[in-house]
């Protein structure tokens, strides 16, 4: 981790790495660093569009802890009702504070619903944010452009802010600001995919025919395949699916697919793998393993350089995602040798193990 991350820095090493790698940069996905906008604006001169975790962060830092904090203490206060309750009908037959215990659980309990009440559609809200910047509908998986994008997420993000009006909670102005201000970057990606996908196949001069089937089935089914296998949360993970499915359906008896054969139509495949793959709405994953380390680096004052390197071999080639890949195989498009055995394979054998002197006397 460099300390220096000016534009200069991050300039001489993308720059050297790409060269290393032979290729180029399509677009950069950041959290909004001025020395990385004018990476992408100036030194690669490609897309420059916000995290989306980030964007979703700041709606999050405004409301989401609050609504936590008093659906929490609603239901601590629920609780500590129940326990009062259960104490005075638990003693003399003529104690006159049940009735009244009573009603005091019915009023904790009625707190406990009024911010379950609050935080299901503040919930919904953030659920539709996510469901929306794709390049396909999910009720229908056609495509869809930046402009719908961006309007879809201004329309939440108000939705959101009338929420916080009508319960009155302090509305947090600069951070929807920032959040309105960072939508139409974020839905650039959504047509700049799209035009990605058209010069692909722009030499196969295909009918219309053939790009409804790429863009209406091929896409949408392995793309929300490839969302599934990414989406953690079970409620999301379902809506994915069932739009998959119904998608598939259409897709396996769709004439031009009966008609193909089983290899062109694994070709087919193999490259709408790769069209989808280069649609990546956020760099958390990478931020989140930085932030990690140097939260460790503090912690410890001062982080081992080897250490730091064993870490970043063990990110690389040994942490894996659901479908058994590694970093370092999806980066490079390649096959590792399993990173256990090959250190094992170099392990000479290992030393016994220190025994204290007392253990020592007693052994003799």
């Amino acid at each position: 981790m460099a300390d220096d991350r000016t534009y200069a820095t991050w300039k001489t090493l993308v720059d050297e790495r790409l060269k290393r790698l032979g290729t180029g940069g399509l677009y950069l996905v950041s959290d909004r660093a001025k020395a990385l906008i004018q990476l992408a604006d100036q030194g690669l001169a490609c897309l420059s569009m916000p995290d989306f975790f980030h964007v979703t962060h700041e709606i999050i830092k405004s409301y989401a802890l609050a609504i936590g904090r008093h659906l929490r203490q609603a239901h601590q206060e629920r609780t500590k009702a129940t326990e009062t309750l259960a104490r005075r009908q638990g003693g003399p037959p003529a104690d006159h504070d049940v009735p009244e215990a009573r009603t005091v659980v019915a009023a904790k309990h009625a707190e406990v619903q009024r911010w379950e009440a609050v935080q299901h559609p503040y919930r919904q809200h953030l659920e539709t944010l996510s469901l929306t910047l794709h390049p396909c509908r999910l009720a229908d998986s056609t495509p869809q452009t930046s402009a719908q994008v961006a309007s879809r997420w201004y329309a939440e993000v108000e939705a959101i802010e009338a929420l916080a009006r009508h319960h009155q909670w302090p509305v947090c102005h600069p951070a929807m600001t920032k959040v309105r201000q960072q939508v139409p970057a974020l839905a650039a990606l959504v047509d700049f995919w799209w035009q990605g996908v058209w010069q692909d196949v722009e030499p196969f001069v295909l009918a219309p025919r053939w790009r409804q089937w790429v863009q209406e089935g091929l896409l949408p089914l392995v793309y929300w395949a490839q969302q599934v296998a990414r989406t953690r949360c079970a409620r999301r993970k379902a809506k994915i699916v069932q739009a998959g499915e119904a998608v598939r359906t259409a897709f396996n008896t769709h004439v031009i697919t009966r008609g193909l054969d089983h290899q062109v139509l694994e070709e087919w495949r193999a490259w709408a793998r790769l069209r989808v793959q280069a649609f990546a709405r956020a760099s958390s994953a990478v931020e989140g393993r930085n932030g990690y380390l140097s939260q460790m680096h503090h912690n410890h004052r001062g982080l081992p350089k080897q250490r730091s390197q064993v870490w970043t071999i063990l990110h690389n080639f040994d942490c894996r995602a659901a479908d058994g890949t590694t970093p370092a195989s999806r980066f490079f498009r390649q096959t590792f040798p399993d990173l256990f055995e090959t250190v094992l394979s170099q392990t000479e054998t290992l030393p016994q193990p220190r025994r204290r002197k007392h253990q020592v006397a007693l052994s003799h």
